[in-house]
C-alpha cells in the first residue's frame, strides 16, 4: 500500500492503517462484518493520526495532550500486534494453499469467529475512547517531498574542514606547538564544550601534519570505550591489525608498542571522557625520543590537565566563533555571502547567531534548517529565532545545546524524525553505512512506497536529506558526491536518546540497577549491559528492533521476543574466557523478523531452517553457515556471509528477489545451482569467490552473469590462483557500473567492451602497453585502482588524451621508479594515490613518479612507502616531493605521505 511509514510520534499508524486496508480488500468481501467493523476502526485511526501529525508542530503540549498522544502512540503498537498475531494463525494451517484462501478457511470456524470477533472489539472500544477527545486538535499538515539527492555544498563543508571559518587560527598555534624540536613524547589537549569543533580541529591538524610523521591513527574514544576494539582499530590504521583481532588486552598494548617503537608518531585520541579511560590508553605510547606527538579532545579541563602531565601551555582551550566569523558561517551556508541576504532576514539573523553563541554545530544546524525554507521566509526565520534558547556566556550548557538542536529536530517532516530517532540504534562514534542504515529503515516500516521508486530508493532521498540537513556527518564519499557512510555527532545522538526515551522510541539499558522497575513495553532496545544479566521483569514481547553491540552473552532469550522485526548482534568482543554457545536457534521462530545481522557468530547455535521467516529481507552473519531451506524465503533481498567458503545454495534460483548476494564460492558448487544464478534478474550487487578448478564450468557462470540484467556491482576473487582467463563476461552484465577483481594475470580484453563501468579495481600480475591502452579507453571510467603482485618489467606510461573521465587514480605497490604521466593525459584527475616499494632504492636513482605536473586538475596526493630502511625512507620521500614540486599548482595540492 502507498504511503505507509512509521512516525515517531504516531507508532506505527501508518502501517497499521495499511495492514487494516488488507482486512478490508476484495480477498475478505465475504466476511462483511469483518469489513464493517475493520472499516470502522481505519477511520478513527485516520482522523486520530492526522490530529498526532498536527501536534507534532506544536511548540508545547499541556500534560493533558501530551499524555494523550502518548496513549494513543503506544496504542497503535497494541493494534498493530493483535493485527499481526491474527494474520499469522490464521495463515499457518496450510501454507500450500496460501495466506488468503487460509483466512477464509480459518475464519468460517466458530472458534476463530468468536476469537477475532473480540480482539476486534476490543479495539474498537479502545478506538471510540480515544476518538471522543480528538476534534481540538485539528491543524494543518506540511507533506514531505521525494527524489533528494546530497547537496554538494554540504559534502564539501565535511569534505574539506581548511574551508570552515575561524579554524585557521588554532589550527597554526597547535601545528606550532606540535612542530617544536623536542624529542620527547609531548601530549597536546584541546578542551572545549561539545559542538565547539573539537574534533574538526584535530582532523584538519592530524591531516595537516601528518606528512611529517612516520605513521599515525585518529581513534575516537567515546563515554564507555571497549577497549580492545579501540586498539585494534589503532593497529588497523597502522598497518597491523588483522592478526590480532582476538588478542587480550595487554597483548594488543604490546603489539601497539611494538609497532611504534622505532617510529616517529601522530595519534588522535578524540573525545576522551574519563581518566581511567586515558590510564590504559597512554600505556600503548612509547617514550622513544624521537618526536613523537599525541592530541587528546575532551570536554573536561582537569582531564587536559591530566593528559597533558600538568603541563598548562600544552593545552587548547576551544573558544565560541566571533561575531564576524559566526556571520560568514551562516550566511556563507545560506546565500553564499551575507551580500546576498535580502535586508528582511538580515536583522533577524543576527538575532538568530547571538542565541547560537558562536558554536559551530548549532549554526550549521539552524543554518541547515533555514536554508530548506523556501516559502514565508520571514515568518519561518522569526519563528526559528523565538524559538531558541540563547547559549551565550556562561549559558553553555547541554541542556540549551539541545533546545538549539531540538528546533531542527521538530522541523522534520514526520518520516524523518523516526529515521532520525533510529540512529540511536548504533554505538557512540560508529561508522555507519548507508546501506546498512536505508536496510533497517525498510525493515522496520519507516520508508513509504513512493510513485515510481522502490523503497530503497525512497530510503536514500530520506538519508539525503538527512545530511542536507547537517543531521548526518558525511564521513567516505565516493566519486560521485554520494554519501558511504556517516557518523553522528555526540550532541545530536544525545538529542536522540533523549527524544527516544521521551517518546518510548528507543529503550537503552546499559544499568541494570536504573531500570528495575521503570520500563514498559520497550519498542526497540539498545543492550548495552556487557556481562551483566537483564532484570527480570523487563518483558521483550512487544520489541520490535534488538541491538547488543557490546558483546554481551547474557541476552534474552529469544522465546521472549513476539514482535521482532530486526536482531542485531556483535559478539566479536565477547570475553574469550566465555566458551558457553550462545543459542540463538529461536531465531526461526519469530516469524515478523525481517533483519538478521551477527558478527563473531562461532559460537553461536543458530537455527538449521528458517522457512518460517517469511518477511526476512537481511540475512548477514560472519560466518560461512547458511540454512537449507533458504530458497524457500520470498522477499530475501539481501545476503551477505563472510567467512569462505560458502557454496551457492542449492534451488537459489528460486530466490530472485535477492538484490545483494556476497561471498559465495563456485569453486565447488553444483552446476544447477551456477545456471540458477543466472535467474536472479533483480541482482544489483555480486560477490563471487572463484578460481582454477575442472567443478567450474566457466561457460555457464559466462552466461548465469550475461543474464544479470540489473547488476551494477561485482566483485570476483581467488584467494589460491589467478581468475582463470576462461571468465569473460561476455556477454556482460549489461548495467555493470562497477567491478572488482582480485588477481588476474593480466588485463582481459573483454573488459573494453564496459561501456558504462565507472569503477575498476584490479590486482594483476603484470601490465603491458596493450593492457594500458584497453583500460584508457574506457569512456566512463572515474575511479580506477591497480594492485600488482610483482615488480614490473616496464614503465607504466599513462598518454595524452587517455583516461579522459578519470577523477581518482590508486596504485599499490609498484617497484619505484615506474610510473610516467605525459601531457594531456588523465585531464579530470583530482586524486592520486600511490603505495609504493621502496625496498633497494638507492638515492641517485631518478625521481618517481615523473610527469606529475601534467595532472592539471590534481587537488590531492597521497603517498605510501614500504621500505625496510629508514634511509629508504627518506630517499624515496625526497624524490616524491621532488616529483610534486613541479606541478603549477603544488602550493594547492593536499599531500598526504606515510611510510610503514
Amino acid at each position: 500500500m502507498a504511503g505507509i511509514m512509521v512516525s515517531a510520534s504516531t507508532g506505527v499508524m501508518n502501517s497499521l492503517l495499511g495492514k487494516l486496508g488488507t482486512l478490508m480488500g476484495d480477498e475478505f468481501a465475504k466476511l462483511k462484518n469483518l469489513r464493517k467493523e475493520v472499516k470502522y476502526i481505519s477511520d478513527e485511526l485516520s482522523s486520530i493520526k492526522d490530529a498526532l501529525e498536527s501536534l507534532a508542530y506544536v511548540d508545547e503540549l499541556d500534560k493533558q495532550t501530551a499524555g494523550w498522544r502518548d496513549a494513543v502512540r503506544e496504542m497503535s503498537y497494541d493494534i498493530e500486534d493483535i493485527i499481526d498475531d491474527f494474520m499469522c494463525k490464521v495463515g499457518e494451517k496450510s501454507k500450500k494453499s496460501g495466506f488468503v484462501h487460509n483466512t477464509i478457511q480459518r475464519l468460517k470456524t466458530s472458534r476463530a469467529r468468536h476469537q477475532i470477533a473480540g480482539q476486534i472489539e476490543g479495539i474498537k472500544k479502545l478506538v471510540r475512547e480515544t476518538s471522543e477527545r480528538r476534534e481540538r486538535y485539528k491543524l494543518d499538515v506540511p507533506r514531505p517531498g521525494n527524489n533528494v539527492a546530497v547537496d554538494q555544498r554540504v559534502v564539501a563543508l565535511y569534505e574539506n574542514a581548511a574551508k570552515l571559518v575561524g579554524i585557521e587560527g588554532p589550527t597554526n598555534e597547535l601545528v606550532g606547538w606540535l612542530n617544536s624540536e623536542e624529542k620527547q613524547l609531548k601530549v597536546v589537549s584541546i578542551v572545549g564544550f561539545g559542538g565547539l569543533g573539537k574534533t574538526t580541529l584535530a582532523n584538519r591538524v592530524y591531516h595537516k601534519l601528518d606528512g611529517e610523521f612516520q605513521c599515525g591513527a585518529f581513534v575516537p574514544v567515546s563515554q564507555k570505550p571497549n577497549m580492545s576494539k579501540l586498539l585494534h582499530s589503532l593497529l588497523t590504521q597502522l598497518g597491523c591489525g588483522q592478526s590480532f583481532h582476538d588478542c587480550e588486552l595487554n597483548v594488543l598494548l604490546d603489539q601497539v608498542r611494538k609497532n611504534l617503537k622505532n617510529k616517529r608518531y601522530l595519534v588522535i585520541i578524540d573525545d576522551l571522557w574519563d581518566v581511567s579511560a586515558w590510564n590504559i590508553i597512554k600505556c600503548a605510547f612509547p617514550e622513544n625520543n624521537l618526536g613523537s606527538r599525541l592530541i587528546v579532545t575532551t570536554r573536561i579541563k582537569t582531564l587536559a590537565e591530566a593528559c597533558c602531565f600538568g603541563q598548562h601551555e600544552h593545552i587548547l582551550e576551544m573558544e565560541p566563533l566571533s561575531e564576524e566569523d559566526s556571520r560568514k558561517l551562516f550566511f556563507g551556508r545560506i546565500f553564499g555571502s551575507e551580500e546576498a541576504c535580502s535586508g528582511q532576514l538580515r536583522d533577524v539573523s543576527v538575532e538568530i547567531l547571538k542565541k547560537c553563541g558562536g558554536l559551530p554545530l548549532a549554526i550549521i544546524s539552524i543554518s541547515s534548517l533555514l536554508a530548506s525554507e523556501s516559502s514565508n521566509q520571514k515568518e519561518r526565520w522569526k519563528h526559528a529565532q523565538n524559538s531558541l534558547v540563547s547559549v551565550s556566556g556562561t549559558n553553555l550548557t547541554l541542556e540549551s545545546m539541545r533546545q538549539i538542536l531540538n528546533l531542527s529536530y521538530k522541523n522534520l517532516p514526520h518520516h524523518l524524525k523516526t529515521c532520525f530517532l533510529y540512529l540511536g540504534m548504533f554505538p557512540e562514534d560508529s561508522e555507519i553505512y548507508r546501506h546498512e542504515l536505508v536496510s533497517l529503515w525498510v525493515a522496520e516500516g519507516f520508508v513509504s512506497k513512493a510513485s515510481g521508486q522502490n523503497q530503497k530508493q525512497t530510503a536514500i532521498s530520506y538519508f539525503n536529506e538527512l545530511v542536507n540537513m547537517s543531521l548526518i556527518q558525511p564521513v567516505q564519499i565516493d566519486m560521485h558526491g554520494s554519501v558511504i557512510t556517516c557518523k553522528v555527532h555526540d550532541m545530536l545522538l544525545d538529542l536522540i536518546l533523549y527524544k527516544s526515551a521521551e517518546e518510548n522510541f528507543i529503550t537503552v539499558l546499559d544499568n541494570p540497577e536504573a531500570i528495575i522497575g521503570q520500563l514498559q513495553k520497550p519498542r526497540r532496545m539498545l543492550f548495552n549491559l556487557d556481562g551483566a544479566t537483564l532484570p527480570r521483569d523487563v518483558s521483550m514481547s512487544q520489541v520490535r528492533s534488538f541491538a547488543n553491540w557490546r558483546g554481551s552473552t547474557n541476552i534474552p532469550s529469544l522465546a521472549e521476543f513476539k514482535y521482532l522485526r530486526v536482531f542485531i548482534a556483535d559478539f566479536s568482543s565477547s570475553s574469550l574466557d566465555d566458551k558457553r554457545k550462545i543459542d540463538l536457534s529461536g531465531l526461526c521462530k519469530l516469524y515478523q523478523l525481517r533483519h538478521i545481522q551477527i558478527e563473531g557468530c562461532d559460537n553461536c547455535q543458530l537455527p538449521t531452517q528458517i522457512r518460517g521467516l517469511q518477511k526476512l529481507e537481511t540475512f548477514d552473519i560472519d560466518g560461512s553457515y547458511i540454512p537449507v531451506d533458504i530458497f524457500h524465503l520470498p522477499c530475501l533481498l539481501s545476503v551477505h556471509l563472510f567467512q569462505l567458503p560458502c557454496l551457492l545454495p542449492e534451488g537459489i534460483g528460486k530466490m530472485t528477489s535477492l538484490q545483494r548476494l556476497r561471498w559465495f564460492d563456485t569453486l565447488h558448487t553444483s552446476i544447477d545451482s551456477i545456471k540458477g544464478l543466472g535467474e536472479l534478474t533483480n541482482l544489483r550487487v555480486l560477490y563471487l569467490r572463484t578460481g582454477f578448478s575442472e567443478a567450474v564450468d566457466m561457460d555457464v557462470l559466462n552466461s548465469s552473469l550475461g543474464k544479470l540484467c540489473n547488476l551494477y556491482s561485482l566483485n570476483i576473487f581467488s584467494p589460491d590462483s589467478w581468475i582463470p582467463e576462461a571468465l569473460t563476461l561476455s556477454p556482460p552484465p549489461p548495467n555493470l557500473m562497477s567491478l572488482s577483481m582480485m588477481r588476474i594475470s593480466r588485463v582481459p580484453n573483454w573488459i573494453g567492451v564496459l561501456h558504462n563501468l565507472q569503477s575498476l579495481h584490479i590486482t594483476v600480475d603484470k601490465l603491458e602497453k596493450d593492457d594500458v591502452g584497453i583500460l584508457a579507453e574506457l569512456p566512463a571510467l572515474i575511479d580506477l585502482e591497480l594492485t600488482f603482485n610483482r615488480a614490473l618489467e616496464e614503465r607504466i606510461v599513462i598518454y595524452g588524451t587517455s583516461f579522459a573521465s578519470l577523477k581518482r587514480f590508486v596504485v599499490y605497490w609498484i617497484i619505484m621508479p615506474q610510473l610516467t604521466f605525459r601531457a594531456g593525459a588523465m585531464p579530470k584527475l583530482k586524486r592520486l594515490s600511490l603505495h609504493l616499494n621502496a625496498r633497494g632504492w638507492k638515492q641517485d636513482e631518478s625521481a618517481t613518479p615523473t610527469g606529475i605536473e601534467h595532472l592539471l586538475a590534481l587537488e590531492r596526493i597521497s603517498v605510501g612507502i614500504g621500505s625496510d630502511t629508514e634511509s629508504e625512507q627518506r630517499s624515496a620521500e625526497s624524490a616524491i616531493r621532488s616529483a610534486i614540486i613541479m606541478h603549477p599548482r603544488h602550493a594547492h595540492i593536499k599531500i598526504d605521505i606515510q611510510c610503514y
